[in-house]
């Protein structure tokens, strides 16, 4: 039988899983009950009370036993020590400090309203007994002696109550002040990302509308050559869609889950062969080895952001290698990973990109696999060509 569930119950109503802090505080209130029990046993052998007569071993022995019990239950139990505290005292002179200790953790650890009552209850004991056992001055010197000591004991422990409450309710106001300062900092970025979404929207929105405008009169144009015309309608269709995706970033900086993201439907990898028909449509030479064998059982996630990969793969081959044959390869190798590769010549001497662009593109990549726990690499090859290669692990 495994004794370690009941060792942990055993030491949760025992209350031993103490922070090595609490251990060195209890260790204190114990050795300072111990120090007050023998100050008081030694007062009582060099003074006894007239017919009493004290054995000293089985008076210490009370007095240890009562040390393990405060250090054992004073946190957990503290109104039970004090009142079983309150009558033990009585059994052995050694006792007296645990006592008195017990009502200095409970004056710490309970509110005034239980304290008063037990002290109340306690002193009434002490004169009761003290009159009943001792002669006049012993009677005066013993009362003043006791009613000091508790007085300072349950003074202390009220006082180190009312700090650690006080440093409680500090506390609480730093957390309650953090938080409100994160949700003003929170409120100021929704703030300057609505900003952001406005300016974009003003710049962008306008100007692509107005392309698509043109580009759609060139398009229905009778008198415009069939090449013309066809290419005036890839031109309103990009344009409709880069339409789309400004709204679609538009919605993402206002923080509106229910926007256009939402409705409308996320390329997948089973979309990649349109994408590279609607550049070869455009002009560019594309080649696609598409080899995973089912396209729709790859997740949706994955499959959205291979998506994007090859789409900004072809963008850069038309930015820096405009005419140039580009090969795109999409594999699924054991059904562990999906490998998306875009490979395109690099034309010899300097080449100005014939599309403007912020050079952050495979940047977003990086991040977009990143995302996903795969590894993207690019760079020129061997051969004098550029490379874009994308390893995304696969659910197994």
């Amino acid at each position: 039988m495994d004794p370690g569930p009941a060792l942990l119950r055993l030491a949760g109503r025992l209350d031993l899983r103490r922070s090595r802090r609490e251990w060195l505080g209890d260790l204190g209130v114990t050795a300072g009950a111990a120090a007050l029990g023998l100050l008081l046993l030694q007062g009582t052998m060099d003074d006894p009370t007239p017919g009493q007569r004290i054995v000293v071993p089985l008076d210490l022995s009370m007095g240890a036993a009562s040390l393990v019990f405060l250090l054992l239950f004073r946190r957990r139990f503290p109104v039970a020590v004090a009142v079983t505290m309150m009558f033990v005292q009585w059994t052995a002179t050694s006792t007296l400090g645990t006592a008195a200790v017990a009502m200095y953790s409970l004056a710490m650890l309970r509110p005034w309203r239980t304290l008063l009552p037990i002290a109340g209850a306690n002193t009434a004991l002490i004169v009761g007994l003290f009159w009943i056992t001792s002669p006049g001055d012993q009677f005066r010197a013993g009362i003043v002696i006791f009613g000091l000591i508790y007085a300072v004991l349950i003074t202390t422990g009220m006082l180190v109550r009312s700090r650690r409450q006080l440093i409680a309710s500090m506390e609480d106001r730093a957390r309650a002040a953090e938080e409100g300062q994160r949700l003003r900092v929170e409120e100021a970025r929704l703030l300057e990302r609505e900003r952001i979404a406005r300016e974009m929207h003003d710049v962008l929105a306008h100007r692509i509308s107005l392309l698509a405008v043109h580009a759609g009169a060139l398009e229905f144009r009778p008198d415009a050559p069939a090449d013309q015309r066809a290419a005036a309608g890839i031109i309103r269709q990009s344009a409709y869609e880069a339409m789309e995706d400004l709204r679609e970033v538009i919605g993402v900086l206002r923080g509106d889950p229910g926007g256009a993201e939402a409705d409308r439907p996320q390329p997948a990898l089973a979309d990649v062969p349109d994408l590279v028909r609607e550049s070869s449509a455009a002009g560019a030479r594309v080649d696609l080895d598409d080899r995973v064998p089912d396209p729709a059982q790859v997740p949706v996630r994955v499959g959205r952001h291979a998506y994007r990969i090859v789409q900004e793969g072809l963008t850069n081959a038309r930015k820096h290698a405009p005419g140039a044959r580009v090969r795109v390869t999409l594999d699924a190798p054991g059904g562990t990973e999906l490998i998306i590769e875009v490979v395109n010549p690099v034309p010899p001497g300097p080449t100005v990109p014939v599309l403007p662009g912020a050079g952050a593109g495979l940047v977003g990549l990086g991040e977009r696999v990143a995302l996903l726990g795969g590894t993207l690499e690019h760079g020129r090859t061997g051969d004098g060509g550029f490379r874009l290669r994308a390893r995304l692990p696969l659910p197994g």
